[in-house]
């Protein structure tokens, strides 16, 4: 039986990574997982409260294929008390994760063959998604002296239908501020390309807001997720924000890709959203494991990187110590016991010099590692 072209993306070489530590583990040994870009934290006590009790008030089937009304009410509320943006409900799509957001967003904007600008350093699988469909991904090689954010001048000349960014970005954790947030969709919309916003980490920031880009234009795409600042990755649930008159084009895709995001899913974060003592305390330990990560990695000799904004992610350049990411992360993992992330999950051309390394996980952990690091660096 043959396989189609588009099925042929790359691998994401964090799971190898993750099943090399679980074989790890398997044989006794305790590693640090550093490499893994989720929260150490459940879902919020009172989502899974909210589901046990709507549980056993019936069953749970599909709901239309927008998403529940009160958890879209409920959302562009939240735009009102983060942003002071006043967002219609009707704009908002809840979606199966961002992963289902970024299906159903490239589905509408895009044809078969057109080419989408994506940050290098950027989340491997905006390119991968874009290849299953048939698109081009273009990859915009980041400078660190803009904090490998994209810029205008990266994409000047190159036809682009679309183009994405993210901010808080993964892998690197920093942020567009307003004016670089509005220099990008300006040059955007002037060469009559699409305008999408990841904001996955919206929520996670540090020592300032992040810019939604609803806050400057209303001709764009935000695409959001419950999975990072609520904690319910392995709960699939997301939301889009769509300008009006693209609501009816994404229903209908939605209608026939997903029909609809997991109904339990809904109702647990809805009733997440009004876990905030509790969503807080987890950015507490996110705030001290920032600490502890941008001095300890600079005292273990990985001092080339960009302080994070927001986010959970380090994302170092490490050509001084190897000009091979992948082997400097197996050699880690084997001698110091730390699992951590090569760069060529982010940026195929330059990721052979740089690694990923996560804090998401609890404060002990980021403790231990750290220590390991530096042992580790100075046996080299």
């Amino acid at each position: 039986m043959r396989i189609s072209t588009r099925s042929q993306v790359d691998p994401f070489i964090v799971m190898d990574v993750m099943q090399a530590a679980a074989a790890a583990e398997a044989e006794g040994r305790h590693i640090i997982h550093m490499e893994v870009g989720q929260p150490g934290t459940g879902a919020p006590s009172g989502a899974t409260a909210a589901l046990a009790g709507a549980m056993e008030q019936g069953a749970l089937g599909y709901t239309v294929a927008l998403g529940l009304p009160a958890l879209r009410a409920r959302i562009a509320q939240m735009y009102g008390e983060w942003y002071n943006v006043d967002l219609d409900p009707n704009r908002i799509v809840i979606t199966s994760g961002s992963s289902g957001g970024f299906i159903l967003a490239f589905t509408a904007l895009f044809d078969t063959g057109d080419k989408v600008g994506i940050g290098a350093p950027g989340y491997p699988s905006y390119r991968q998604i874009l290849k299953a469909l048939a698109l081009t991904p273009v990859d915009l090689p980041a400078s660190p002296e803009n904090r490998y954010q994209p810029v205008a001048a990266d994409f000047a000349g190159l036809d682009l239908k679309g183009l994405l960014v993210a901010s808080p970005a993964n892998p690197t954790g920093t942020m567009l501020d307003r004016p670089a947030m509005s220099a990008l969709i300006e040059a955007t919309q002037g060469q009559g390309a699409s305008f999408i916003s990841d904001e996955i980490y919206h929520g996670i920031e540090y020592e300032k807001k992040a810019v939604t880009a609803l806050e400057i234009t209303n001709d764009a795409y935000v695409i959001n997720s419950f999975s990072k600042y609520f904690s319910m990755t392995g709960w699939r649930v997301g939301w889009m924000v769509v300008p009006e008159d693209h609501v009816r084009v994404v229903e209908r895709i939605a209608q026939n890709m997903f029909i609809c995001a997991p109904h339990a899913s809904q109702v647990a974060a809805l009733a997440a959203m009004a876990c905030e003592d509790e969503l807080q305390a987890n950015m507490d330990v996110y705030r001290a494991n920032r600490t502890l990560m941008i001095d300890g990695l600079r005292a273990a000799g990985f001092s080339k990187f960009a302080p994070p904004d927001g986010a959970f992610y380090v994302y170092a350049d490490v050509s001084d110590i190897t000009d091979d990411s992948r082997e400097l992360a197996r050699d880690i993992l084997d001698k110091a016991g730390v699992a951590v992330t090569p760069g060529l999950d982010f940026d195929p051309v330059r990721g052979h010099q740089t690694l990923r390394f996560s804090y998401a996980r609890n404060t002990e952990d980021i403790t231990t590692g750290i220590e390991r690091l530096k042992t580790y660096m100075a046996a080299r």
